[in-house]
């Protein structure tokens, strides 16, 4: 029975898929707060521009 559960990998593929979705999230995290600051630097061009 220990030797049936050592050897039992049904987990691991959830476990992978999880680790996958997570890196997938931190990466579109990442890209939206770049985003983010470039865009709120543009409006603050913008505004500086439209205000001389």
């Amino acid at each position: 029975m220990l030797g049936k559960f050592l050897h039992d990998e049904s987990g691991a593929t959830a476990i992978e898929y999880s680790l996958i979705a997570g890196f997938i999230a931190l990466a579109i995290i990442a890209a939206v707060g770049l985003t983010g600051q470039r865009l709120i630097t543009l409006f603050e061009s913008l505004i500086d521009a439209l205000t001389l």
